[in-house]
């Protein structure tokens, strides 16, 4: 079906259920007009550029189930693109509706448009990390054309969403230096921004020609997500005036986006204690008009490098139980070196964990069924079941056969002694035995 209009949210607004509603509202189990209208009013975007012909559409927001993105992409330390497209191939296996490709070294538009053509999943990307090998130009010498040239580049190769840190602008940075943060500013992007202002004397050139990035965006319909830049880097920065005024800026510039028919996501923290997860979740959609949320984490703990797909996974249950609505992962890696395929299966199983729990604590219809589904089986005792709906469901089987039940109606853990085993037979009418049982 052709669209007259630019962007999907331009189509809602003047009633139109384009196709890509059509395929996330059949995904969701929803009615396609409920949909519509939420993408009318920017409670849900489809991150969807005209240009990514291989999509598969994702709905984030309102009532949607909780989405998960993957991060990768090669630094100057580790350039091998084949085993960042090995990543992209597990991401695409186990589910995750989206890949950023987070280069920053070198030419990457060829791997990028490779990963284009092939994947399902929607692209992010950072133009800000990209622009110092796209210009070939030291930061200082770069001008704020430079980086809208990087923008609209990413956008005509099909990037589907972009992080663009359009809010630590004049009035976030003075903000921020009052605060005395601990870590002061962790968000690579960010930093790079505060480093170009810092050196020039000039306004966020993302914020200042804030138009011009968004006419750029709608002519190929993608997704602004706008970057948290003044996201809290360990637990004791976190709420604090940096943060919120830079949520502040970007509830405003989420209502220009919109004027523009220009789709929007909001990021969101970092790291975070866990009783102050739910109080940040609820000021985002107060602040930046409900629209979706999408959270690093949150970290709930600084102590643990080498575990952070846990700390992750548990404030990432708790931030989107509580209304965000799409994770980044983190991976055993985080804070320590580029991830490995190990480390990336880690981090999107220790994710997709978060979001179904959260989904479920949500009350989302049918998140559900897929757990009744795992205890059916159990209560069977059926293993190639369990394996077939589990998450991981190799591992799964891996360790059952690891150690061999004499018995496959059991594990090895309980063996006959098997709680599921005793009271189904005392419920079958059946006699349990255990010494005198062959």
């Amino acid at each position: 079906m052709f669209s007259m209009y630019k962007t999907q949210m331009e189509a809602a607004k003047h009633g139109e259920i384009t196709k890509e509603i059509a395929l996330v509202a059949q995904k969701e189990k929803l009615e396609p007009e409920i949909l519509r209208q939420r993408v009318a009013c920017g409670s849900v975007c489809i991150p969807a550029n005209v240009n990514h012909t291989a999509l598969s559409a994702e709905g984030v927001g309102q009532g949607l189930r909780t989405k998960i993105n993957v991060n990768l992409g090669i630094s100057g330390d580790c350039k091998d693109y084949s085993v960042e497209m090995q990543k992209v191939d597990m991401a695409i296996r186990f589910g995750a509706e989206a890949i950023m490709d987070l280069s920053n070294y070198g030419k990457t538009n060829t791997f990028r448009q490779e990963l284009i053509a092939k994947s399902p999943a929607m692209i992010g990307t950072v133009p800000m990390y990209d622009a110092i090998g796209y210009l070939e130009k030291d930061l200082l010498d770069i001008s704020a054309q430079d980086f809208l040239r990087v923008v609209e580049a990413h956008a005509k190769e099909g990037v589907d969403f972009m992080t663009i840190h359009a809010g630590i602008n004049k009035r976030a940075v003075e903000a921020f230096r009052r605060s005395r943060r601990r870590m002061n500013i962790v968000s690579r992007g960010g930093s790079l921004l505060f480093a170009w202002m810092a050196m020039t004397g000039n306004e966020n050139p993302f914020y200042e020609y804030y138009d011009d990035v968004l006419d750029i965006l709608r002519e190929y319909d993608v997704t602004i997500s706008l970057g948290d830049a003044l996201r809290p880097g360990c637990i004791d920065d976190s709420s604090d005036a940096g943060q919120i005024s830079e949520l502040i800026e970007l509830g405003a510039l989420t209502e220009r986006a919109w004027a523009k028919d220009v789709q929007v996501m909001v990021e969101g923290p970092g790291h975070m204690a866990m009783n102050e997860i739910a109080a940040n979740m609820q000021m985002e959609k107060r602040l930046c008009h409900n629209a979706p949320f999408y959270v690093l984490g949150p970290l709930v703990t600084d102590v643990a490098p080498g575990y952070d797909h846990i700390t992750s996974a548990i404030g990432g249950a708790i931030a989107a139980a509580s209304g965000a609505d799409f994770l980044c992962y983190v991976t055993p890696a985080e804070h320590l070196r580029l991830p490995d395929l190990a480390d990336v299966k880690e981090g999107i199983i220790a994710t997709k964990i978060a979001a179904h729990a959260a989904d479920i604590a949500k009350g989302l219809p049918g998140a559900r069924d897929w757990d009744n589904q795992m205890s059916d089986a159990r209560h069977k005792t059926d293993w190639d079941e369990m394996f077939r709906l589990a998450i991981d469901g190799e591992k799964a089987r891996a360790y059952f056969e690891s150690t061999p039940p004499a018995d496959r109606h059991t594990c090895s853990m309980c063996g006959k002694m098997c709680a599921v085993r005793t009271t189904n037979m005392i419920l079958e009418g059946k006699e349990v035995k255990f010494c005198t049982e062959k």
